[in-house]
């Protein structure tokens, strides 16, 4: 598996499946499955037993697992693939950033 270029509180957009057009913020990252956690898409409803938490149990609604693929990242209301781009400092140290291929700005 590559490396993942979609971190953790980057805004996306899915491009394909059920709730393709959507955009939402990255909640959570498997890297081992290639997967991401969107906030509020691809729901999937839970049964829950009672616990300390959750006194009652019952059924919940839950962020379901989107493949990395089919999410891209959204740069303002544009779409964008991600790429690198290595700077080096006054110092010598090389520092590699994440850049929006679209518009060209760094990301991080």
């Amino acid at each position: 598996m590559s490396s993942m270029k979609i971190k953790k509180g980057d805004m996306v957009q899915i491009i394909t499946g059920k709730d393709k057009g959507k955009s939402g913020k990255v909640i959570a990252i498997n890297h081992k499955k290639g997967t991401v956690y969107v906030e509020g898409l691809n729901m999937i409803t839970k049964h829950t037993k009672p616990s300390v938490s959750n006194q009652a149990g019952g059924i919940i609604s839950v962020e379901g697992p989107i493949d990395a693929s089919n999410v891209m990242y959204l740069d303002g209301d544009k779409v964008s693939r991600i790429g690198y781009v290595v700077e080096v400092g006054a110092d010598g140290k090389k520092t590699k950033k994440r850049v929006a291929k679209a518009t060209g700005k760094v990301i991080d």
